[in-house]
């Protein structure tokens, strides 16, 4: 960016130094033609500076989102453990029926 800074200087110069007469239908073309090119350069300056930013954004959510990924997916590895379990202990809770055992703890009660 310096570069483009430095060039439209050394035209700002040079239209000064050539006495470049702001009145003549020539003159005001190329007053106006570096002003224009110096008004661009400050554009592309901001736009450069916000790419940054946004770049500089981009990777804090990127960072963020690996966090989250990690947790994540270790939560689901315990998940996985526990199937694993499930499946060597393959053991049916069905057969017990917990409204039986809750019904003796009524009479139980009740007594």
């Amino acid at each position: 960016m310096d570069y483009l800074f430095e060039r439209i200087s050394y035209l700002k110069g040079l239209a000064d130094g050539l006495e470049i007469d702001e009145k003549s239908k020539e003159g005001k073309l190329l007053i106006h033609i570096i002003d224009a090119l110096e008004d661009i350069v400050d554009a592309i300056d901001e736009l450069d500076e916000n790419y940054t930013n946004l770049e500089q954004h981009v990777e804090y959510i990127d960072e963020d989102l690996t966090d989250l990924e990690d947790d994540f997916y270790d939560y689901d590895d315990e998940y996985d453990e526990y199937d694993d379990y499930e499946e060597e202990y393959d053991e049916d809770f069905d057969e017990y029926d917990d409204y039986e055992v809750y019904d003796d703890l009524d009479d139980e009660l009740e007594e």
